[in-house]
């Protein structure tokens, strides 16, 4: 929804300008440096680990291969028609044991391009899990693929693997950081099949050079669910995250308008954001909170909206037990279109039960992405929050109303069984 609003804003201002050029010369240069139809086509290649490991069968029963293709042929389907995409592999050649050629594995599955749907899925169900794992030199390659010498434009790498580079002395998170060192704005998301320490390591440190996710997975839904939320977001406007300071009691928060904030939060604290809702609006408010370094089992991240006195309005939670890297939770207010009311200030907390063993570092906090929006709210009232529900007491005035009524009906039942029985 923000990101329609800003589209929404921009597509106004351009046609101001285009409407007022003859007015200015800052209309007619905007107009004339900013064509739309010009943009770079965002670009995005899935680097794909074909390794002998990914004949392993531990996601769902099958093989790490075969839910590598069923995600993947999934994806191909629902990418963006505006994505430009490619397919990259590693290892999937060289069945052999000589290190020097195993090492050079690496070539371009499907080019970087306008996607043909059936020719990609084809090449795709060709893959068998084969050599080596040449993490670095298949990044170096991929970077080419996706750098072909246009400036602007999304440029997107996720790279899919279920264990650590076997061709050192190449590291792939130096690799990672003389890519991100050339300023050609890639981004390298990483997702680790089944991964064990030293490779969630590893993957971690390739996102980081270059602002990247780095996410475990265990199971199909979630492989293709996270490659097609990382091939959607190429096809996004690129929204910078704001830096903002929470605070430890909601007369002290900061004010947020709408918008994609980040913070650091440190294990087990409470942190408050203040949002303004006016009647008829709807408060949209989401939080991801990451685990960068080792935690114990068992955590969960708590999003609620509270009043200024403190009293819940609604609350969103989530869980993990160890297999999650970043823990999201959202809620949803409406405000009833009351112009007397005015308008509400909410305040957001962001809570977090994570703990951590003696020998981490718990500075600093662990890494928090707020997301606030405030839109329209329902115009029918047959959406459960719009009838305050959330407030808590209706819902409380509602069942004691249905169980007074049950009792009385159970009463009357009772009392009609026992004169029956009287008069038998």
């Amino acid at each position: 929804m923000i990101t329609r609003q800003r589209l929404a804003a921009g597509a106004s201002a351009l046609l101001a300008a285009l409407a007022l050029g003859g007015l200015g010369p800052v209309g007619s240069a905007a107009a004339a440096d900013e064509p739309v139809g010009d943009k770079p086509a965002p670009k995005v290649e899935l680097v794909l680990d074909v390794s002998g490991s990914m004949r392993a069968r531990d996601i769902d029963g099958d093989s790490r291969m075969a839910a590598a293709k069923q995600a993947f042929n999934e994806v191909l389907d629902a990418t963006p028609e505006e994505v430009e995409l490619g397919i990259r592999t590693l290892g999937a050649n060289y069945p052999g044991e000589d290190r020097k050629t195993g090492c050079k594995d690496t070539a371009q599955l499907y080019p970087v391009g306008p996607l043909d749907r059936t020719e990609a899925k084809t090449a795709v169900a060709t893959l068998r899990p084969t050599g080596w794992t040449p993490i670095g030199p298949a990044l170096l390659k991929a970077a080419d693929d996706l750098d072909k010498g246009e400036t602007g434009g999304t440029r997107r790498m996720v790279l899919i693997t279920d264990g650590e580079d076997t061709c050192q002395p190449l590291d792939p998170c130096e690799v990672a950081r003389e890519i991100a060192a050339k300023g050609i704005g890639l981004t390298i998301d990483t997702l680790g099949l089944v991964a064990d320490a030293k490779t969630r390591a590893q993957l971690s440190c390739i996102a980081d050079a270059t602002g990247g996710t780095y996410t475990s997975v265990r199971h199909k839904d979630e492989l293709t669910d996270r490659v097609g939320q990382l091939v959607d977001r190429a096809a996004d406007p690129v929204v910078t995250p704001v830096a903002v300071d929470g605070a430890a009691q909601c007369t002290d928060a900061p004010q947020l308008k709408p918008g994609l904030y980040t913070d650091r939060e440190k294990f087990g604290e409470h942190r408050y954001y203040r949002v303004d809702v006016e009647p008829g609006k709807e408060l949209r408010a989401s939080v991801s909170v990451a685990a960068d370094r080792a935690v114990d089992r068992d955590y969960g991240v708590l999003l609620r909206a509270v009043t200024v006195h403190g009293r819940e309005i609604v609350r969103g939670q989530e869980s993990g037990d160890g297999r999650t890297d970043v823990i999201s939770t959202g809620l949803r207010y409406p405000k009833a279109d009351r112009e007397e009311d005015g308008s509400e200030t909410v305040c957001l907390q962001v809570s977090n039960s994570y703990s951590a063993p003696a020998s981490v570092k718990t500075t600093p906090g662990l890494p928090v992405e707020l997301t606030v929006d405030v839109v329209d709210g329902p115009d029918e009232a047959s959406d459960v929050a719009a009838f305050g529900l959330g407030h808590g007491w209706w819902l409380l005035a509602a069942l004691v109303v249905v169980g007074f009524l049950a009792g009385v009906l159970w009463g009357w039942i009772s009392r009609w069984r026992v004169a029956v029985w009287r008069t038998n």
